[in-house]
């Protein structure tokens, strides 16, 4: 007997389209649901016998597809999900600097306090600047696990941190990751439309125009007087978004409503940002492997040369986040002996929720809320996935792409004439929703996205509410160069 609660989900990605890697290293999948499947195609005989019997099918080829449902945590990078989201995007990651030793002691990181004040890494040191935030995390000594400003870096080190005790081979848990970036006392200033700076240069820093940003650390002498004034709702909720970096500006849009000058007198300000993709021309494709543990003998069915074709994000007042994704597939098949006996384990990031954990779903570069509160969102990308097939081939042998579709629902209560009146006249709408969890964010945007649907408020019955939906449709963007883009923030305060 098979047993759903032992059934086990893991990929990797692929190097060549279709290939799965050799020797394989895979991790397990965090899922609610799966419908993958390896399927053979068969035909019938044309041929008219005279004893009205039929042969045998033929057997004409076979293809893998499906797909996963899952609910929403935090992407780690590398992992299941945010190997989805590439494959999704059709784009990389791009990330802040970082340094993993990823299970591997001394690897990446190979010293951490033998010389004061410096981490040692073995290459890619010097993409962290002066005034980046690095967080330390996984290291054995806990005085190594901090977060500091850089202030200083060259191929091999990253230096900054205070009090840091020597460890000479840090372990496999042992991380260096840039989560930000801080002035020295009294150089960061708010400004009416952004941040600006008398020494730092934010062209330093590796910031994208469409990225958001996150003002304010936990640590008053980290954060602007108004903000602390404006309680401690306000502070969590002081993100923005970059619309241009110049060396002593950084202009912002999408403000929170308690924003104002000031002159940050005395105050190291820190200011927090992440990794971020966008959608794009390159396809990313996974081998997935499900195993039938409860089998004596477990059977593991591979589906390799799997791409994303459609992926989904659902946000419903009072439940889960959910997600479901939809692969097409090539080759695959089924056998007694796994493509990695010991896969990672799942990542531990908890479940994120709609309410609790939805801090913000914004049109226009404003909160929606009183009188139009919103009550559900969706996003869907659709990458219009087609199979190439060869007659020498019993699989696909490629997969093409088409337009990347993003389209989605805006469900809200039917407060004003305003969203209305947009759908009415065509009126682009940025649409953006921040989801925040242990210090973690994420942030789904369409820069540029038209009402196409919906849009007839209805009084359907006595006693409800009169709700106003909206199905939208994303644009290219210009100032981003996009449709649609997720930022994920692996820490915040």
């Amino acid at each position: 007997m098979t047993s759903a609660n032992r059934t086990q989900v893991s990929c990797v990605r692929e190097s060549v389209l279709g290939t799965t890697p050799v020797t394989p290293r895979m991790r397990k999948m965090r899922i609610t649901g799966e419908s993958l499947q390896f399927s053979p195609t068969y035909v019938d005989s044309d041929e008219i016998r005279d004893d009205r019997m039929l042969g045998d099918p033929i057997k004409t080829n076979q293809v893998s597809s499906g797909g996963v449902n899952f609910e929403l945590s935090y992407p780690n990078d590398l992992s299941p999900l945010s190997e989805i989201i590439m494959s999704a995007f059709e784009n990389a990651w791009i990330n802040t600097p970082q340094f993993f030793n990823d299970g591997t002691a001394d690897s990446i990181i190979t010293d951490a306090g033998t010389v004061a004040s410096t981490y040692a890494v073995s290459a890619g040191g010097s993409a962290v600047k002066l005034g980046h935030l690095v967080r330390a995390t996984g290291f054995t000594q806990a005085a190594n696990n901090q977060i500091f400003r850089s202030s200083a870096s060259t191929g091999t080190t990253v230096v900054g941190g205070a009090g840091l005790v020597a460890e000479v081979a840090p372990p496999g848990t042992a991380k260096l990751k840039v989560i930000g970036f801080a002035g020295v006392a009294g150089d960061i200033t708010a400004l009416a439309d952004g941040l600006g700076s008398t020494a730092l240069d934010f062209t330093t820093l590796g910031l994208i125009v469409g990225q958001w940003v996150k003002v304010g650390g936990a640590a008053a002498g980290n954060t602007f007087a108004f903000l602390i004034a404006a309680g401690t709702k306000a502070r969590a909720a002081a993100y923005a978004r970059v619309t241009a970096i110049a060396a002593q500006k950084l202009t912002l849009d999408n403000l929170p409503s308690s924003w104002t000058t000031d002159a940050g007198t005395g105050k190291t300000i820190w200011v927090f940002f992440g990794d971020q993709i966008k959608n794009g021309v390159t396809k990313n494709s996974l081998t997935i492997e499900k195993g039938f543990l409860a089998q004596p003998v477990p059977s593991y069915i591979v589906n390799n040369g799997m791409c994303v074709n459609t992926f989904s994000v659902d946000l419903t007042s009072g439940d889960k986040i959910k997600g479901t994704v939809a692969f097409t597939g090539m080759g695959g098949g089924i056998s007694t002996v796994s493509l990695d006996a010991v896969p990672d384990p799942v990542t531990t990031g908890v479940v994120m929720a709609a309410n609790a954990n939805v801090g913000r779903l914004g049109v226009n570069q404003v909160q929606l809320g009183a009188p139009n509160w919103a009550k559900g969102f969706t996003l869907q990308i659709n990458n219009n996935l087609r199979s190439r097939d060869a007659v020498d081939s019993d699989a696909p042998v490629d997969i093409a792409d088409g337009e990347c579709t993003v389209t989605g629902k805006l469900t809200t209560y039917f407060g004003s004439s305003a969203e209305v009146q947009a759908f009415y006249d065509g009126t682009p709408r940025q649409i953006n929703s921040r989801i925040t969890k242990n210090g973690q964010t994420l942030i789904l945007q369409a820069p540029r996205a038209v009402y196409r649907g919906g849009g007839n408020p209805q009084a359907t019955a006595k006693n409800t509410d009169v709700m106003a939906d909206f199905d939208w449709q994303a644009a290219q963007d210009v100032a981003t160069n996009a449709h649609v883009l997720l930022d994920r923030f692996e820490y915040v305060e």
